[in-house]
């Protein structure tokens, strides 16, 4: 999932929020510390899994439903932690030459992003074993990774002047495609589930476009708006990978609907279709390749982009949103956290045009650390000190990951006497971590 990256936000007194890979839970990092939530009942409460105090976070990442958890501070913008929460112990640190700017997880790869480069690291290890080098400017930290083991795929702007999209193969380490996406510089990236799939959008934000991942070809067009542009700050598929949604600095969060049947369909043309059914078709794309061939590109643009399939509107303007839409206890949900400090579950709607309806509201600053309708901590999950976390160890080594001779990231250990096997079990779970030490 993307993450909110505005470095003021804390200062303000608002949070940073960020969903997992499967949208199993929420990571919400405040001035005071940060809180993991299980978003398993979150119709009605908003159940906590840990909380610890800390530094004052830029970035928080937690691997699906592991202990594993990556952090960035704002005190050292500049470092890596990567942390087992259950155990309060610090798994291993690494650091960089410039800012991280953004930290993507799955179950093979861990991604740091650079404003002008990229380092891939194997997650059960975490040795860096690829970095791509001189990506064009990226101040934003924009970047995707796919949560797919199968298709495990990086993506990240390839210009700075138009919306081109660089596939990269983060397994077999090489490139896979180039999307030529938009006319204007990218503001967002999403992978499907699978990963065979992309969301894109640009920096103009009226137009939202989702490509086939592996070739490149495009599946589908999806109008936002026509009255302005926008910055989009969240773009995310749903679970089951039938809907597409996006919010923006506006006060309105879209939902479109991918139509994968009508799409193979008319393909195929069904071969399965009744006559009336086939003579309707026909007449409908005769029609509007009649129509579409006396305008101009634009306009024919226009008439074949899809529109929201449903919308909410909120109550203001400006404020950052994460959305995600996932199922909770059979039912298709839209969550919406907002760096105000709020967590909206809205209803999905059957039918196209309706309205979304609002289930719950939590309060992520309440005082009783900072959730609302909690009932009661996981007793098994202890409460961080101080510091939240213990110092790293004192080893570290340089190196670059291409064997050249530049010091780009430094790694310690946070402790342990089992290299690389502990470490793969807090991957997986609850297990004790640590590891040796690992140069990048």
């Amino acid at each position: 999932m993307m993450s909110l990256l505005g470095r003021t936000d804390v200062d303000a007194g608002e949070v940073f929020v960020n969903f997992n890979q499967n949208i199993t839970s929420l990571a919400v990092a405040t001035s005071g510390g940060y809180s993991l939530y299980s978003l398993g009942s979150v119709d009605s409460t908003l159940d906590k899994i840990y909380h610890t105090k800390s530094d004052e976070l830029l970035l928080i990442e937690r691997l699906f439903e592991s202990s594993l958890v990556a952090i960035v501070s704002q005190s050292a913008p500049r470092k890596l932690k990567v942390c087992h929460f259950k155990k309060q112990s610090e798994i291993c640190n690494y650091s960089y030459a410039n800012s991280i700017l953004a930290v993507k997880l799955n179950r093979e790869r861990l991604i740091v992003c650079l404003e002008e480069s990229l380092y891939i690291h194997n997650i059960q290890d975490m040795k860096v074993v690829h970095t791509i080098r001189d990506t064009p400017c990226n101040p934003q930290g924009l970047c995707a990774l796919s949560s797919s083991s199968e298709h495990c795929y990086l993506a990240y702007p390839g210009s700075v002047t138009a919306g081109e999209v660089q596939i990269f193969d983060a397994i077999n380490l090489h490139a896979k495609t180039m999307i030529p996406a938009h006319d204007t510089p990218l503001a967002a990236l999403a992978f499907s589930p699978s990963g065979t799939e992309i969301a894109t959008a640009s920096e103009r934000g009226t137009v939202i476009r989702v490509f086939s991942s592996q070739d490149g070809s495009r599946l589908f067009e999806l109008r936002r708006g026509l009255k302005r542009c926008v910055s989009i700050v969240s773009l995310s598929f749903s679970t089951c990978a039938e809907y597409l949604v996006s919010s923006s600095n506006t006060e309105t969060v879209h939902i479109f609907r991918l139509d994968r049947s009508a799409t193979e369909t008319a393909e195929g043309h069904g071969g399965k279709q009744s006559s009336d059914d086939w003579m309707g078709y026909s007449f409908f794309r005769f029609l509007s390749k009649t129509v579409t061939s006396y305008l101009p590109t634009q306009v024919t643009d226009v008439f074949s982009q899809g529109r929201a399939f449903a919308s909410v509107t909120l109550s203001e303007a400006g404020v950052r949103r994460m959305c995600a839409i996932t199922t909770i206890q059979k039912q298709l949900r839209l969550l919406i956290a907002s760096q105000d400090g709020y967590l909206y579950v809205y209803s999905i709607p059957a039918v196209e045009g309706a309205e979304c309806q609002l289930i719950k509201r939590h309060d992520l600053r309440m005082e009783d650390h900072y959730a609302m309708d909690i009932k009661g901590l996981n007793s098994g999950v202890s409460i961080g000190g101080a510091a939240g976390i213990p110092p790293g160890g004192a080893g570290s080594a340089g190196g670059s990951s291409d064997g050249k001779s530049t010091a780009a990231a430094t790694a310690s250990s946070g402790g342990g006497d089992k290299p690389g096997g502990s470490y793969a079990s807090a991957v997986k779970g609850d297990e004790p971590a640590g590891g040796a030490s690992n140069s990048a």
